[in-house]
């Protein structure tokens, strides 16, 4: 189906807006008012422009307060709306949004509504202009998609239709079924936003918090459903008004909208996309420093072993059980930005499947430097910018990273540490809704429910994306702290069958664990019951405890070496979590070593 995007849903001036859309793919736009009258470009130069840009102007919007006034305010609307409807030919746009009423004197008069939009048609048929009545959700009258219906086909006029929004629908908690009921050709337009599940005023929630399709709570891609079995054939249109997406870059925020509609799409039937290859498990997580020794003493002290190096590159490979870490010195690296989570090996069925499906959904593929001998690994950079590597290690007939590795003779070190548990990605502030988005539909992860956590300094927000059987988990987060914080850093938690054996290994080998208060295990010693003396080694070890209704939880964490630190976590039973309950207990214990160390 054609795609378009209202440039509300846009930064930027108008003509970075259309730049921005034109790049992402869509094929057509929505002008928004404000957004025109701002702009230096006149109406016709604004057409040129789209059409340079291969996008066509598929609606204008909005009028305002039109219907069910008194006699004499209507024909002060008519003449307003004449100059709309002569502006929307200039523009070559075929239709005008009209908004319903929200005016202190619209009456509440459906037949009075009715036989004034059928004299707005008139006018606009008179300039070839369909008019698309849209139920606003808090109009004073009219605030549902059914009664805007009964309006249009009470008025009769071939020129005047319906618009649907699923934001407007949705957030009232209507049955989208009834659109069912609406001929297809009736429908002159949809408009399309997802919303997070908020309880608070209609219009503020309009206003500040819509999200594209996938990225909030509501059943978008069951209502296309409804609207595509009327008969629909117009765009798929995105208005989104969200305070993040009017501050951040444009063309990114473009394409995170396309690659939602193309998402939407998949869902709904109406595109055929590469299948989602879904990974099944870490091949290896890969950290750059301008200083390898603190890092690797990290890596040593928790039973790591630098099993191999690359052939061509200054990356060496660390190695436990089948957790691998790779560690790059390359001269990329600036010394100021310190030790980084820079990419992730995923294990994937179909390397190749993953990376089709990637590019189709608008991933940037990434270049590769690479020797003649190197396996030919395809990669792409997830929104944050973590390069994502599709891998098949040791399988016969696909391309193997491993063997672009020497060893150095000693092996794979088999002291506790099983597998990688899962991968922890602070996100930039206007790219967390876009990274669940992607990890999702890109990578064919399952969301789980976003958690806000207490910082000492603000709020961070938390969501987790998984695969089967748990073998990938990542969690995203974004926090109030600037992005070179050390406190809101990448994180790898190891997974060990018994983490106070593996604590006490570490700091046995030199290793600091951070502390944790012990106001902690006074609280966690009332909320549960422990063996004899358990409670005191948790105390001891600064290891933390949750318990959900599958199993329980132990976790303890390294100190931060540049931007990233190891985790430690045993989880028995099929706990499922992250252990979030304790996270502002380990947020403000790295607050605290940070003001002490200064790192």
């Amino acid at each position: 189906m054609r795609t378009s995007i209202a440039t509300v849903s846009l930064s930027g001036s108008l003509t970075e807006k259309l730049t921005a859309a034109s790049r992402a793919g869509f094929d057509g736009v929505e002008i928004f008012e404000n957004d025109l009258l701002a702009s230096p470009l006149g109406p016709e130069e604004i057409r040129a422009r789209c059409a340079d840009l291969g996008l066509t102007i598929d609606l204008y919007q909005p009028l305002r307060d039109i219907e069910a006034v008194p006699e004499e305010e209507f024909a002060r609307n008519l003449r307003r709306a004449r100059h709309k409807f002569e502006l929307t030919r200039r523009l070559g746009a075929g239709t005008v949004l009209v908004c319903s009423s929200v005016h202190p004197l619209a009456a509440d008069d459906d037949a009075l509504a009715a036989e004034q939009l059928s004299r707005l048609a008139d006018l606009a048929q008179d300039f070839g202009v369909r008019v698309a009545y849209e139920a606003l959700a808090w109009g004073r009258h009219v605030s549902t998609y059914d009664h805007a219906w009964h309006v249009v086909e009470t008025a009769g006029h071939p020129a005047l239709g319906t618009c649907l929004d699923s934001f407007h629908i949705l957030s009232r908690g209507s049955d989208p079924k009834g659109i069912e009921d609406i001929p297809g050709e009736k429908i002159f337009f949809l408009q399309l936003a997802d919303a997070p599940l908020l309880a608070m005023d209609v219009l503020q929630w309009s206003r500040h918090y819509r999200c594209f399709p996938g990225q909030g709570g509501f059943d978008v891609a069951g209502l296309v459903r409804h609207v595509l079995r009327t008969g629909y054939d117009g765009p798929l249109s995105l208005e989104v008004f969200n305070d993040v997406f009017r501050q951040a870059e444009a063309g990114p925020t473009a394409v995170d909208a396309h690659r939602s509609l193309l998402v939407l799409q998949e869902q709904v039937g109406v595109a055929d996309l590469p299948a989602p290859v879904v990974p099944t498990g870490v091949a290896f997580a890969e950290l750059v420093t301008p200083d390898a020794e603190p890092v690797t003493d990290v890596l040593a002290a928790l039973g790591f072993t630098r099993g191999a190096r690359h052939r061509s590159k200054p990356v060496d490979l660390w190695q436990q059980g089948e957790a691998r870490v790779l560690v790059n010195t390359g001269t990329g690296v600036r010394r100021g930005d310190g030790t980084g989570l820079a990419a992730i090996g995923l294990e994937s069925p179909d390397p190749a499947g993953a990376a089709r499906r990637a590019e189709a959904l608008l991933a940037p593929v990434l270049p590769r430097r690479r020797a003649e001998r190197d396996a030919p690994l395809d990669a792409v950079a997830a929104p944050d910018g973590t390069e994502l590597f599709f891998c098949a290690t040791d399988r016969p007939g696909l391309p193997n990273w491993r063997a672009d590795f020497e060893d150095t003779g000693q092996p794979p070190a088999e002291t506790g540490v099983t597998r990688i548990d899962h991968l922890a990605l602070v996100q930039p502030w206007h790219h967390f809704d876009e990274a669940a988005l992607f990890h999702r539909g890109v990578l064919g992860l399952s969301a789980q429910e976003s958690v806000d956590v207490a910082d000492p300094y603000g709020l961070l927000r938390s969501r987790a994306v998984t695969g089967d059987c748990g073998g990938v988990r990542i969690a995203l987060s974004v926090g109030a702290a600037p992005a070179d914080d050390t406190v809101h850093a990448q994180h790898i938690a190891l997974a060990t069958p018994d983490v106070v054996e593996a604590a006490r290994r570490f700091r046995a080998a030199g290793g600091a664990l951070l502390p944790v208060p012990a106001n902690y295990y006074d609280d966690l010693a009332a909320r549960f019951a422990f063996a004899d003396g358990e409670l005191e080694t948790y105390r001891e070890l600064g290891i933390l405890y949750d318990r959900d209704a599958h199993g329980e939880f132990r976790h303890c964490y390294t100190r931060t070496v540049g931007r990233v630190f190891f985790e430690l976590v045993q989880r028995d039973g099929g706990y499922r979590g992250y252990g979030a309950v304790n996270a502002p207990v380990r947020l403000a214990a790295q607050h605290a070593v940070r003001r002490l160390t200064g790192g």
